[in-house]
């Protein structure tokens, strides 16, 4: 599971079972805040107030969709 920190909205957190406990996946320094998340199975798109962006690896690293 992953999801935009509720105390923190540059950080993505992600939990192994099943949301009991949550560790930082990542913490944007140059997407600015995450507004929204998509996990479609093969990558994940995050909606940032930098622009759209996409991850293949679980939300490790980011690449910018668009332009």
């Amino acid at each position: 599971m992953i999801r935009i920190s509720p105390r923190d909205a540059r950080k993505l957190e992600f939990s192994v079972n099943g949301g009991c406990i949550w560790q930082t996946r990542c913490i944007s320094t140059i997407y600015g805040k995450f507004l929204d998340l998509n996990d479609s199975g093969n990558e994940i798109l995050a909606q940032t107030e930098k622009g759209l962006y996409a991850s293949n690896n679980a939300g490790r690293t980011w690449l910018r969709r668009g332009n």
